[in-house]
């Protein structure tokens, strides 16, 4: 062959190899400035309320910087708009909570790729009632017996499945709405309480040893409730069941990642710790295949 012709066959080469090489560079700098669009919605356990350091942007909704959606946020590039707020309801999705603080989903838009949100404790105001009824039953009791569930009985429940449900569902409904084409993750609670009473706890956690079981089948309930409503509405649910036990508010310091209701180490009692945030970050993204 002559050389001249070799010399043409060699820069053909060249030039393509170069052009495929400018095209796969292309490529992945494409693929590395392409950011999702995240909303994170939801009441105090998506907020990290009592996780230091607080976003200075909204005092009233004690939203933390450290909180699950900021960790999601951080470890996957995404662009976070953050609207959660500490005692939302499922109504705060679409209606105002405070002033200057307008309905969560007007954060949504066909545009938004990515949703999560952790929602429902505070309708009836099931955690707080549930705790606070628990711990003075508790206390009275000296620790024994069931007081509470004696006196309670199946209120909270009855509550959860008559009221929460269908606004749980609702509000789901309304999310899905406003962001058509976004993945919608709907995390559970992480425990509060372990499944039976530990007695070193009850100076941190004074609920009955009776009621230690009873406290944790209404978080059960709801979380189940939360699911139903996620499953029905296409909503991916995020179980925390199996990972956070053990790590519920008597286990010790470095383990827990709820904090206790009293001698914590939070602002906010009875609420996810920077550990707590963490790691629901990390399991909503390994059930997102985010990880």
């Amino acid at each position: 062959m002559p050389k001249h012709a070799v010399r043409r066959r060699v820069m053909t080469a060249a030039v393509a190899a170069v052009g495929t090489l400018a095209l796969g560079l292309t490529d992945a700098t494409a693929h590395a400035t392409t950011s999702v669009d995240y909303v994170a919605l939801g009441d105090s356990y998506s907020a990290g309320s009592g996780v230091l350091p607080v976003d200075p942007t909204n005092l009233l909704c004690l939203r933390s910087t450290a909180n699950y959606p900021h960790v999601i946020a951080a470890a996957t590039g995404a662009r976070l708009k953050d609207v959660t707020c500490g005692a939302a309801q499922t109504a705060h999705f679409t209606q105002a909570q405070y002033p200057g603080v307008g309905p969560q989903v007007d954060a949504l838009s066909a545009d938004t790729d990515l949703v999560t949100l952790t929602i429902g404790g505070n309708d009836n105001n099931t955690f707080v009632n549930a705790v606070t009824a628990c711990g003075s039953a508790g206390l009275l009791s000296g620790g024994k017996g069931s007081p509470c569930k004696d006196r309670h009985g199946t209120t909270f429940d009855d509550q959860i499945d008559v009221n929460t449900y269908p606004a749980l569902k609702a509000a789901l409904r309304d999310v899905r709405a406003k962001a058509p084409n976004a993945r919608v993750a709907a995390l559970g609670y992480p425990w509060i309480t372990p499944a039976t009473a530990d007695p070193s706890c009850f100076a941190k956690l004074p609920i009955a040893s009776g009621d230690v079981p009873y406290l944790r089948g209404i978080q059960a309930h709801l979380n189940a409730v939360v699911r139903r409503a996620a499953e029905e509405t296409g909503v991916t649910y995020v179980d925390f069941s199996g990972v956070s036990d053990g790590h519920d508010a008597c286990a010790a310091r470095g383990t827990r990642w709820i904090e206790p209701l009293l001698f914590g180490r939070s602002l906010v009692p009875v609420h996810p710790n920077a550990l707590g945030e963490r790691r629901m970050a990390e399991h909503a993204m390994s059930t997102l295949g985010l990880s």
